[in-house]
């Protein structure tokens, strides 16, 4: 079979090689050229920033590939290599004959270069699209040590997460929030591993950041490419793929002590080995690590209880079957253990300061598996692509229920109690694309989709009594969903830099949900639920753009994202009739953007102002006795401005800047459904949110290079509830994070000092932990300090 492989992937190579493309390349730097290049010859371009930020080049006519890339980087500081007809590697350029050979010393991690994103289901260059659109690079990652997504948010403009703890933690953008609990509603985020989605309405599985090309994100809903789920925009990890020529290999360790607390280690390591070289070829990913508690739990007895244990890894395969034909394959799973939440009590006692007082530890898990299968076929008019993928999600949390049971049971014997409550996700979907070719005036997407979800939820509380055991609340939930899709978009050039795009998704889903509770007599005994109903509609887009000689980018965007409805099951009693479902809710973003390029590509920036209209907004919120609802709280509009400016100095200096400022007021309000005064503005998302990253670096003589790394980012006060009527609503402090790095690296190790939290802040990033003693009584709130100060080692080496 393999030697079946190798001889399809000869023939029509030498055809290929002899094709003759259009170029129209106006005068840029050498690496957005060869960006252009990469796209409108429709061929990967890997290792632009071998030539550097500077450079001037252009190129109009007709050429073969080969003779493009020998014209374009005529005088370049790099050099090209052509993999094979769908792939061009760019190195830098080898030193003259008579000049020592002398290691390279590693090239600081840009933060202004062009990238190109596939986030939009095809190959566009970051600054040409039309969209708050950023990326973070595979150095970048590297330079910051982000290793989850919740390291990653300061240098995104508008992307927040709560903090409720390792893999529990809800993405948000914009200011786009329905509340900072997750429940039955569809995530207002859509997280992508390469095509596969993570989630429906789980938390972010808080995948560790290891190997991976980049981090894309697409701010603003994305309905029409993306369906449901996408309200916010999409958060996209892009993995980097099997090298088909040559053996990579690299691994890191790290070891670090949280001050009052345990200590962290980290390991994590990968290898990619070409099988048959320019054909086929695997990469394999592992990692394990231990973040140490810090908190002490003075009921319990125990210190540093909040432990969190992580281990995964991946495996990819890529098969080149001929230069029109490739398949990606990916399997990937994660187990995350943490032994108990990260929360506090406030008030219990002013002369103690913060602390727990449970009386049961509050374990949580997070499991997660997927693989997935890509095909894609290039052809003159352009190319199609087909995935399926498969993702198992398990995750489940235990909580000490005891103070609220004897308000819930009237009976104040009953006063020990745990809640545990589970999640087994199961989703398969399907996504076939069809993208034409960008030499002609008229670009199109043509795409088809179905998914199927299926989801069981099993809860139970238990409390406990002198010598026995009993089940006070028992309930099993199943639900089914079924999406269906058409969508499309096109792009017309209309010539002197304008061009519109239309877009827009026809959609089906259909929502089936069963339940089955056990109460006690007291509460009206066991009772069933069997519902179904379908949701259909269609989401638009539209855009109008124009771009400039010199690089720069103006642009209008209107789009809008979309989730269905569903059901209520849960209670102690029936559900009101009013509460037992919960309707679709939408959002129509107005947009303006613009994309400035200055100082010979040295400075970037990004900006946007944007109006959303958000009706019935979808919400889960808990009731007294503990227990989740989903209900529509009502419309809102939000108005906000977004920007991200990037600058390379010329001693070696890199510095980026991020921010947002919205502004949210909710109006019509479902005061009957909710029974309380809903307050004006969305939860769990501040009025103003900004970050900072600089990276300076230096060479040490001719094998070494100093590294230094500062990244600091800020969050503003915000409430966790649409209720207004509680005076001791909690809130979130301001609160600054900050980490500080120093590296010394040569060619192949890297040996990094780093420091976060280095002023030992301990603001509340998330006044929440326990959805049964949430309420603020007696004067005790919850809090989620900062991890304190934590200083750490690390080693790397890349081959």
């Amino acid at each position: 079979m393999l030697g079946g492989v190798a001889l399809a992937c000869v023939a029509g190579r030498a055809e290929a090689a002899d094709a003759r493309h259009r170029f129209s390349i106006p005068p840029r730097s050498y690496a957005d050229a060869l960006i252009d290049l990469g796209l409108q010859a429709n061929v990967s371009v890997l290792g632009t920033s071998a030539c550097g930020p500077g450079g001037r080049a252009a190129l109009t006519g007709r050429y073969t590939l080969e003779q493009a890339l020998g014209r374009l980087l005529a005088g370049a500081p790099c050099r090209y290599r052509i993999v094979d007809a769908r792939t061009v590697r760019i190195l830098a350029a080898e030193p003259a004959a008579p000049a020592p050979v002398r290691s390279e010393p590693p090239r600081p991690p840009s933060l202004v270069a062009e990238v190109v994103v596939t986030a939009t289901k095809r190959p566009v260059a970051l600054d040409r699209l039309p969209a708050g659109v950023s990326a973070i690079s595979r150095e970048q990652i590297n330079a910051t040590r982000a290793i989850d997504v919740g390291q990653t948010v300061g240098q995104l403009a508008g992307v927040l997460t709560t903090n409720l703890g390792p893999g529990r933690d809800k993405l948000l953008i914009r200011g786009l929030s329905d509340g900072a609990f997750t429940g039955r509603t569809r995530s207002t985020v859509g997280t992508y591993l390469d095509d596969a989605p993570l989630n429906y309405n789980a938390p972010d599985p808080d995948l560790r950041l290891v190997d991976i090309d980049r981090i894309e994100v697409v701010r603003g809903p994305q309905g029409a490419l993306y369906g449901s789920g996408s309200v916010a925009g999409i958060y996209r990890i892009v993995t980097t793929k099997p090298d088909l020529q040559d053996v990579e290999y690299g691994a890191s360790a790290s070891l670090s002590h949280t001050e009052g607390g345990d200590e962290s280690h980290e390991f994590d390591g990968y290898i990619s080995l070409p099988l048959i070289k320019d054909h086929l070829a695997i990469r394999l990913v592992a990692y394990e690590d231990v973040q140490g508690g810090y908190l002490d739990d003075v009921n319990l007895r125990v210190a540093n209880v909040d432990q969190t244990h992580r281990d995964g890894g991946r495996l990819s395969v890529r098969v080149r079957f001929n230069d029109s034909w490739r398949l990606d394959a990916l399997a990937a799973t994660q187990h995350l253990r943490s032994n108990d939440s990260q929360y506090v009590l406030i008030g219990m006692d002013p002369s103690t300061g913060p602390r727990r007082a449970n009386r049961i530890r509050e374990a949580h898990n997070n499991d997660f598996s997927y693989g997935g299968v890509t095909l894609h076929g290039e052809f003159d008019w352009g190319s199609v692509t087909s995935s399926v993928n498969y993702v198992h999600h398990v995750f489940s949390s235990q909580f000490d229920a005891s103070r609220g049971l004897p308000d819930i049971f009237q009976d104040d014997t009953v006063d020990l109690g745990a809640y545990v409550e589970s999640t087994r996700s199961n989703m398969l979907v399907q996504d076939l694309v069809l993208r034409s070719s960008t030499r002609g005036s008229l670009d199109w997407l043509l795409g088809v989709y179905a998914a199927r979800t299926v989801q069981r939820n099993p809860s139970t509380l238990d409390i406990f009594l002198p010598g026995s055991v009993s089940t006070a609340y028992r309930e099993f939930r199943k639900d089914r969903l079924t999406e269906y899709a058409v969508y499309g978009e096109g792009s017309y050039d209309f010539g002197g830099g304008w061009s519109v795009t239309l877009g827009g998704r026809f959609f089906q889903t259909r929502v089936h949900t069963t339940a089955d509770i056990d109460v006690g007599d007291q509460f009206g005994g066991p009772r069933s639920f069997d519902d179904a109903r379908t949701f259909d509609g269609f989401s638009p887009k539209i855009s109008v753009q124009r771009e400039f000689a010199n690089g720069d980018l103006v642009y209008a965007l209107i789009s809008e994202g979309y989730r269905p409805g569903g059901f209520n099951s849960s209670g102690f009693f029936a559900i009101r009739a009013n509460r037992t479902t919960f309707a679709p809710d939408r959002l129509r973003n107005y947009e303006i953007g613009v994309k400035l390029r200055r100082l010979d590509d040295r400075l970037r920036l990004r900006a946007a102002a944007y109006y959303n209209d958000w009706v019935n907004i979808q919400t889960d919120q808990y009731r007294q006795s503990g227990l989740s609802f989903t209900g529509n709280v009502g419309d809102a509009r939000i108005l906000g401005l977004e920007a991200e400016l990037g600058y390379e100095l010329p001693f070696g200096l890199s510095v980026q800047l991020n921010g947002l400022v919205s502004d949210a007021e909710v109006r019509n309000p479902n005061i009957p459904e909710f029974a309380l005064a809903v307050s004006g503005e969305l939860p769990g998302v501040p009025n103003v949110s900004g970050g900072v990253l600089a990276v300076y670096q230096r060479p040490l003589g001719e094998r070494f290079t100093l590294r230094l790394v500062g990244e600091a980012s800020y969050v503003g006060t915000t409430s966790l509830s649409f209720d207004s009527t509680n005076p001791t609503q909690p809130r979130t402090d301001n609160y600054l994070r900050a980490k500080l790095a120093a590296e010394i690296a040569s060619e192949h190790w890297r040996l990094t000092a780093f420091v976060s939290n280095p002023f030992d802040a301990d603001g509340d990033t998330f006044a929440y932990g326990n959805p049964f003693s949430f309420t603020n009584v007696d004067g005790i709130r919850q809090a989620t300090p900062q991890r304190p100060r934590t200083i750490g080692l690390r080693l790397a080496a890349t081959f």
